[in-house]
């Protein structure tokens, strides 16, 4: 499993929204993006993740930074998170798990101590040149937005 540093290109994707269109990275080119990948929409530690960065979502819009949620879920089921949620950013569909893989965010990992195969919830920063800022993984949902805005020097009030 290929892990992303900092520096690198950020692996190019199109995957559908939860309305069904089609989002690129290349649609961000020019703005910040923070990519958050989630393992499954409507589970507590993915709902109180989305929950943080939509209560957050304006202050990073502020500062230049565009929020994209990621998840192997159905656009449907990503449709029914976003409304009840009321999450203002869009959730992105990979139920291939192409692009996951490409982030190294989708393989091996450690839950409650058996080695399974799954979603890593990461986040990945990528710059205004589509370079990746930062790139993180096994990151914690609870407390995890006050962590990243803190390595970026967004000041969350």
């Amino acid at each position: 499993m290929t892990r992303l540093e900092p520096g690198q290109p950020a692996p190019a994707f199109t995957l559908p929204d939860a309305q069904g269109r089609e989002v690129s990275l290349s649609d961000f080119a020019g703005r910040k993006l923070i990519i958050y990948v989630y393992p499954a929409a409507m589970t507590p530690g993915c709902t109180t993740q989305a929950c943080d960065f939509r209560d957050n979502e304006a202050v990073f819009t502020r500062e230049g930074y565009a929020v994209v949620g990621v998840s192997p879920d159905a656009p449907a089921r990503l449709a029914q998170f976003a409304e009840k949620e009321s999450l203002p950013f869009p959730l992105l569909s990979d139920e291939s798990k192409e692009m996951l893989t490409a982030y190294g965010a989708y393989g091996e990992k450690q839950n409650y101590g058996k080695t399974v195969v799954g979603v890593i919830r990461s986040t990945f920063v990528v710059d205004e040149q589509g370079v990746l800022e930062v790139a993180k993984y096994n990151v914690k949902a609870a407390g995890h937005v006050a962590s990243l805005a803190k390595q970026l020097g967004v000041d969350l009030g």
